[in-house]
């Protein structure tokens, strides 16, 4: 089947001959894909996004090619995954990343107060990247703990709850003083 978007596309091997990613990550998508029927290896289009990122630091978009061409689909459509979901970064991050939720439950129970709170202690807007390298804060949409809010996610896996400016002060210290006895 032709893509509908008319944009160069590579065949698997061609992907492969051009790409940044290694040969090991072209076998792990190799395995993911064949977890589905031929027809469905698209549905391995979020595995293969999360092995990009986990060799590159973050999902490119000569990388979003490269799993297009192997998956045979639209780059458009991997960059449509990419951009949905919080868990794919589209830039190299800090080494740590808080997704602050800001919808409506957490801005109800002082989450923008929270959110403006980590801006002034970390010296950085929204999407921003602290100097050092260390923090990178983002927003999020629900992360599915509405009755613990405020809530935020550090590096997509740790949840923080009721992050009231004490306890956000206290996180930030805590990476920091860690960070300092790991030179």
């Amino acid at each position: 089947m032709t893509s509908p978007i008319n944009e160069t596309t590579l065949s698997p091997a061609q992907s492969r001959n051009a790409s940044a990613l290694s040969d090991q990550a072209f076998q792990r998508f190799a395995r993911e894909v064949a977890k589905y029927p031929s027809e469905g290896k698209q549905s391995a289009v979020m595995a293969c996004l999360a092995i990009v990122q986990e060799e590159l630091g973050y999902v490119s978009a000569e990388s979003e090619k490269d799993v297009a061409a192997y998956l045979e689909m639209a780059p458009i459509a991997v960059h449509e995954v990419t951009t949905f979901y919080n868990m794919y970064n589209q830039k190299p991050l800090g080494k740590y990343k808080f997704n602050v939720c800001t919808n409506l439950p957490c801005q109800l129970r002082e989450g923008s107060t929270a959110l403006a709170h980590l801006e002034h202690a970390l010296g950085i807007e929204m999407g921003g990247t602290t100097a050092d390298g260390l923090f990178t804060l983002q927003q999020s949409e629900c992360l599915g703990a509405c009755a613990d809010s405020p809530v935020m996610l550090v590096n997509d896996v740790t949840m923080c709850s009721f992050m009231t400016t004490e306890k956000l002060d206290q996180l930030v210290a805590g990476l920091r003083a860690a960070e300092r006895g790991a030179v």
